[in-house]
């Protein structure tokens, strides 16, 4: 888009998200990417709630552009929990490596 101004990092406790719990974050992704076509699409927004849930850390950057325009760009980090947990999830009840888990592609 024209006239872009760049990313501004936003301290999350003195913003509009600072109340917000892991639970509101994973249905912020759910209603905000929820609806794209495409079982990777659908892949990727699961990985970012289970990343959420699992202790991942939420970044938040405001976008702006001459015009006035600003967005909200949001993303989720990866914890040890959360790899943990795709361990386990990998090595299901029949043996290593038996699940296939996908991160799947960001809409």
């Amino acid at each position: 888009m024209e006239g872009y101004l760049g990313e501004t990092p936003v301290i999350i406790a003195e913003s509009a998200f600072k109340d917000y719990t892991p639970s509101d974050w994973a249905l912020y992704y759910i209603e905000k990417y929820g609806g794209f076509d495409g079982a990777y699409h659908k892949d990727w927004v699961l990985d970012q709630v289970a990343r959420i849930l699992n202790g991942a850390e939420i970044t938040v950057v405001k976008a702006t552009w001459e015009n006035g325009t600003e967005n909200y760009r949001v993303s989720v980090g990866e914890s040890d929990q959360y790899h943990e947990w795709v361990r386990n999830l990998k090595d299901g009840e029949d043996g290593p490596d038996t699940y296939g888990y996908e991160e799947g592609i960001a809409p």
